[in-house]
This record gives structure tokens, sequence and C-alpha cells, in this order.
């Protein structure tokens, strides 16, 4: 069994949210620039930019960052991995992580976990991970998306709602979980099996996955595994609004100000499969 994999770093130019951060400066360096250094530093064979637009290539690239032109029509970044894979021609076996091009602070050993749990887990055609929730107006939140697994670590379904739902504790107070509550925070790291990406844009689209607007409920629904990690801590934050860019900037000025960024922060942003 091999232990290696590649990342792929979709960086689309469209973002409403935000509009150009990909190429906003921080610290000098191009967000996207950032999130691929920070990449660099996984065991990943190969980083690879794969983006709808001209002018993030060219900057890309004058970084000596391998960068993909795709098209500008993808509904997803799942699909425009799907795109790079085949114009690549990857055997359906080699894995693939899924870096979303705006968390320029994600931890490199977290990337070669999630791979290796999808290497280690041949019955799975999607790996992710997630962390215990120990807040209740954390699990009632609608915002974070909760993932509840069975015991091989297989999530049986992705929720917006409070999943598990602890009926008896619940009934008697909604202000606290019970323990232990099971209840898991999912992060939007994903590794996949290239077989799949070749496979995923022929995939229709599920009827929970509209209900939810989780777009890793069409996997579930037609019928593919996906295995969790699960971590002990919420990962550093990725950019998706314009104050998520002020604090990386200040954060980056002064690394040692940890109040900034506290690993205890939940990554709330919705991240496409």
């Amino acid at each position: 069994m091999t232990n290696k994999f590649i990342a792929i770093i979709p960086a689309r130019a469209a973002s409403t949210r935000l509009p150009g951060k990909m190429l906003a400066d921080v610290g000098g360096l191009p967000l996207v620039v950032r999130t691929a250094l920070q990449a660099k530093q996984s065991k990943a064979d190969r980083i690879i930019i794969a983006t709808d637009d001209e002018h993030i290539a060219q900057v890309t690239q004058s970084h000596h960052l391998q960068t993909m032109l795709t098209a500008k029509t993808h509904p997803s970044g799942t699909d425009r991995l799907s795109e790079v894979v085949q114009t690549l021609d990857l055997t359906d076996d080699t894995i693939v992580v899924n870096v979303q091009g705006d968390e320029p602070l994600i931890d490199p050993e977290l990337i070669n976990q999630v791979a290796y749990s999808l290497i280690e887990h041949p019955e799975a055609s999607i790996a992710t991970c997630a962390y215990p929730i120990t807040e209740a107006d954390k699990l009632f939140n609608p915002n974070i998306v909760k993932v509840v697994c069975d015991k091989k670590g297989l999530a049986l379904y992705f929720s917006r709602a409070p999943i598990p739902w602890a009926r008896d504790a619940f009934n008697q107070d909604k202000s606290l979980l019970p323990h232990p509550s099971h209840a898991l925070h999912h992060i939007g790291l994903y590794a996949y099996r290239v077989g799949f990406l070749k496979h995923y844009p022929q995939l229709s689209t599920g009827i929970y996955e509209q209900h939810e607007s989780l777009e890793q409920l069409r996997a579930l629904e037609h019928g593919y595994k996906i295995f969790v990690l699960k971590t002990q801590q919420a990962p550093l934050p990725g950019v998706d609004t314009e104050e998520d860019l002020l604090r990386l900037r200040a954060y980056l000025a002064d690394t040692a100000d940890s109040h900034i960024f506290p690993h205890s922060l939940p990554n709330t942003h919705k991240k496409p499969l």
C-alpha cells in the first residue's frame, strides 16, 4: 500500500461575500499562494491550483506553482477537480485531497491524515474529518454542519440540524450537552479516489442534498462511503469575509497574539464537497 497522494486547490474568481479574495494581499502574498505554500508542507507529491481565471493563473504561475485553467461553468469545486484528474489522466486509485484556496492556515498534518485515512479504508471513496462539539449552542447552529458515523467511522448522515438528538437530555434542558454527546462538527476537508471524481459529474442531485444544501450528501445517496477521521480540536478558520481577511493579516503580523485566531474557534464557513 502506497502513502502517495496529490493535493488540488480549486481557486475560482467569483466570490459573492469577498470579491477577488483569492488574490487578496496577505502579508505580501496572494491568499491562494499562501494556501498553496502551506499545503506544500504536507506530504503531497504534487500541489496543483485549479482555477477558472487567467489572472489568477498568471499570478500563481509567477510564484512557480503548478496551475491548470479549468472551465468557468463548474457548479462546484468537486466538478473542477473532476476536470483536472481527467485532464491529467490519473489512475482511478490515485488519492486527491481537495484543499480550499481560502485556507492559508490549514494544518499540513491534517491534510496528510485525511489522505492516509482514505488509503487505509479501501471501502470508502471519500475521507473527511470532524471534531467533538462541546457547546450546546454550536449543536443547534444551522451554519455548523454535523455528522454521525457508524462503528467503523463511516458517515451515516450530515446535517445542519442537531444530530444526534439526545431526546431524554434535551427534554429536560437544551442549554447543556449530555455527556458524552457524540456530536461532531464536520470539517470541510476531503480526500477522494480519482475513480469517484471521474464519475461525480454524472451523479444526479440528491433529495437530502437539496433539503440540507450539503453536497456531500449526494455521495451518500448514491451509495458511496465516506470515512470520517475524528480529530480533537477545531482547525484554524479560513477566509470568507472582509473581517476574516483583516484578522488573518493581524495574525500573520503578530503570530504571538494567539487570541486572534485561537485553535478553539470553529470554522463555520460552508465549504463545498
